[in-house]
């Protein structure tokens, strides 16, 4: 994790100084179908260009049946040639990036001193929130709200072994998020998991679970109360529901939403005061898969893992 959250970094500086193309993913629909396919390709530029693609379906009733929501692929290229480079996993791909890049924001957006965190979901992308969060800020106690009490309380029996702080699972997302000042949405909701009044001074809140125009987990109070920050505008402005239903009612607008990587380049302050609610807007990008595809090759060709094909 620590490895991917500095594969991050790196990749949104070079998305904030212009040396990433990446469209908008394609998502395709069919009638009749409880899932949908998406695609998402990406270059990147620089001393090493790759091509990425990531082809992945999303059925959110797999949590029901117990597997990941998201299944596919990632294709890795070179950027020179247009060599196939490597074929990886992509809800193992999906869940370590984002989880990193949610890892990323907290690191350069929380407080200092916060350590109070609270997980709406109880899913894959749950379990490696709470490995990424304590990789950059020292944890006290982790709160876990999730659909159903046995969910949540499941997550709280299988992760608690592996962490040292104490994992409380709780009947609602109000007792998750009261005074806590990290907080992880990462559900399938289409409706609001998150409300303004429950949320402290000074909080923290990645919002991850949701990139259609149509569903939200954070209420337009606090989108609007908050200062937001994205991964991506474009995509932001074209696929966050979060976003748009905000806007749509008149309580956010453009100029409200910076990018994560203009923190990082230092055109963009970030948190300005201790007491300002920050919110980290993650819609995903073909980018992220594509560094972290990359990293994954890197170390698989150094250690002489994985499964190696010569296709000459």
């Amino acid at each position: 994790m620590h490895e991917c959250i500095a594969a991050m970094a790196e990749a949104f500086i070079a998305l904030a100084h212009g040396e990433v193309e990446q469209p908008l993913r394609t998502i395709f629909r069919p009638p009749k179908v409880k899932g949908v396919m998406a695609m998402m390709p990406a270059f990147r530029g620089g001393e090493r260009p790759l091509f990425g693609l990531k082809a992945i379906c999303v059925f959110p009733g797999n949590a029901a049946i117990g597997k990941d929501a998201h299944q596919g692929g990632v294709l890795l290229f070179d950027g020179a040639t247009g060599e196939l480079l490597a074929i990886a996993n992509a809800s193992a791909i999906t869940a370590i990036r984002t989880a990193a890049v949610s890892a990323l924001a907290t690191k350069v957006l929380a407080n200092e001193d916060a350590g109070d965190l609270a997980l709406i979901g109880a899913g894959v992308q749950a379990r490696k929130h709470l490995e990424s969060m304590a990789c950059v800020r020292k944890l006290k106690r982790a709160r876990v709200a999730a659909a159903r009490f046995e969910r949540a309380k499941l997550f709280a029996d299988e992760m608690q072994p592996t962490i040292s702080f104490p994992i409380e699972p709780v009947e609602t997302a109000e007792e998750a998020i009261r005074d806590a000042d990290l907080i992880v949405t990462a559900t399938t909701a289409r409706e609001p998991v998150l409300k303004r009044e429950w949320i402290s001074d000074g909080a923290h809140i990645n919002a991850i679970g949701t990139f259609s125009p149509k569903a939200r987990e954070i209420d337009s109070a606090t989108m609007a109360a908050a200062n937001v920050f994205t991964d991506r505008r474009e995509s932001a402005f074209n696929e966050a529901g979060d976003y748009l239903l905000a806007a749509q009612e008149g309580m956010i607008g453009p100029a409200d939403v910076a990018e994560l990587g203009e923190v990082l380049t230092r055109s963009n302050p970030g948190r300005t005061s201790p007491n300002e609610i920050t919110l980290f807007k993650s819609l995903g990008l073909a980018m992220e898969d594509l560094a972290a595809t990359f990293l994954a090759y890197k170390k698989g060709r150094d250690e002489n893992t994985g499964s190696w094909i010569d296709f000459d």
